[in-house]
């Protein structure tokens, strides 16, 4: 008789283990794409067992083992005895149940190794795509149909990126190590764009039915956690989990009860996760205390502090965002940051100052809904209706999100 609920405990150990089961057997086999292929395996196992049998002692350990023993299965066919396979062999004591000291993993070697694997997952040989569904399967634990379903591809597209992903770090013999420290900052910065890009996609959705994501943000913050423990020294790590907790901290006010946006201005702030506010500000005074000055996501925790401490739209310090955005173009600049400094500029000066900025934006930003959408606004406050109308309805027809487009399409019918 089967037990239905050992389904749900492989389900629960995976999604916390997985990464500390892959980065083991990659270390063990050297070989990233067979370990997470090995990890693949005992989960798979893991599924018809567990349930016939029960939940074993030590769930994490078990996988870690059957994993390893696919691996010395593996290395077996391919050789009659090689000097790996004897190594594994012996490590493992092969022909009998794991010792009971083969289940305690040292803590400083499973973070090195979930570290390693997330710089691996990162590496800037992939293309963002690749890295994006890597991250996701590796070090989150999701499975392709769950990445397939947050991005809203098929799940054979997620199951060739991730395939083409392992091929290619092993065409370039990229190494399963932590990197050295003369690489480490600019593999690090791979590392926080894919976590901060999952959380973008979460926060808000490129398309779909919903404004958020809630399962990809949690998963993002999730994984920002992780690397905020594993390198607490690097104040861009903690500026970046400070962003992405003052801005989750905003979720539960920006939904509606029909499930429409709510626009910061009629937000009820007293929704905002106020315990998410408080990790978030301890998050960028660590980024502060490091003394280097913020990096460009400490920057836009900074934004996120002033909307946060402010007890209404018109009471936010908006000449300091403003001077924080202007920052924030010189350290990393990009037009979404230049047309957020206009918003900023439009609260604090008027919509007559910011006007400029965003028609110097129209060339760098030719397909965003968000260009057309800011504009519209503004030309609104300037009494310009009929640019504001056009404006407006361009950027429905470009937007793929069907709640945002909603509200578009709402701020469109109450033009005069």
């Amino acid at each position: 008789m089967t037990d239905p609920t050992g389904r749900d405990a492989v389900a629960a150990v995976w999604r916390i283990e997985s990464a500390r089961i892959v980065g083991a057997l990659a270390r063990y086999t050297g070989d990233f794409g067979l370990a997470e292929d090995l990890a693949q395996e005992a989960l798979a196992e893991a599924l018809v067992t567990w349930p016939r049998d029960g939940v074993p002692r030590n769930p994490a350990g078990w996988l870690l083992t059957v994993g390893r023993r696919r691996a010395i299965d593996l290395y077996r066919r391919r050789s009659a005895l090689d000097d790996r396979y004897a190594a594994l062999a012996h490590d493992l004591g092969e022909g009998g149940d794991a010792p009971d000291d083969d289940l305690l993993w040292d803590p400083d070697q499973i973070d090195d190794d979930v570290l390693a694997l997330m710089f691996v997952s990162c590496h800037p040989v992939l293309s963002r795509e690749a890295r994006v569904a890597l991250t996701l399967r590796v070090v989150g634990g999701l499975t392709s149909d769950e990445i397939a379903q947050a991005f809203l591809v098929p799940t054979a597209t997620v199951q060739a990126r991730i395939t083409r992903a392992k091929k290619t770090l092993g065409a370039a013999r990229v190494p399963f190590a932590v990197p050295p420290a003369a690489e480490r900052a600019e593999r690090l910065g791979s590392v926080l764009s894919v976590i901060y890009l999952i959380f973008t996609e979460g926060s808000s959705a490129s398309s779909g039915g919903d404004l958020i994501r809630l399962d990809l943000a949690s998963e993002a913050q999730r994984l920002a956690r992780v690397l905020a423990r594993l390198m607490p020294d690097e104040p861009e790590v903690s500026g970046l989990l400070a962003l992405l907790e003052l801005t989750a901290a905003r979720f539960p006010a920006r939904i509606g009860p029909d499930g429409e946006p709510v626009l910061l201005e009629h937000q009820d702030r007293r929704r905002w996760d106020r315990p998410a506010i408080a990790r978030g500000r301890a998050a960028l005074a660590r980024a502060r205390q490091a003394g280097r000055g913020l990096g460009a996501f400490g920057l836009q925790a900074a934004i996120a502090e002033c909307h946060a401490l402010a007890p209404s739209v018109d009471a936010t310090d908006w000449e300091r965002i403003v001077l924080i955005y202007e920052a924030l173009g010189r350290l990393a600049p990009s037009p979404v940051v230049d047309l957020n400094r206009a918003v900023a500029v439009s609260m604090a000066r008027g919509p007559a100052a910011a006007l400029p900025i965003v028609d110097g934006l129209a060339a760098a930003l030719p397909t965003s809904h968000l260009l057309p959408s800011v504009r519209g606004e503004l030309l609104t406050r300037l009494g310009r209706t009929d640019e504001a109308r056009a404006e407006l309805e361009r950027a429905v027809a470009l937007c793929g999100n069907d709640r945002e487009r909603t509200l578009l399409e709402k701020k469109l019918a109450a033009l005069p």
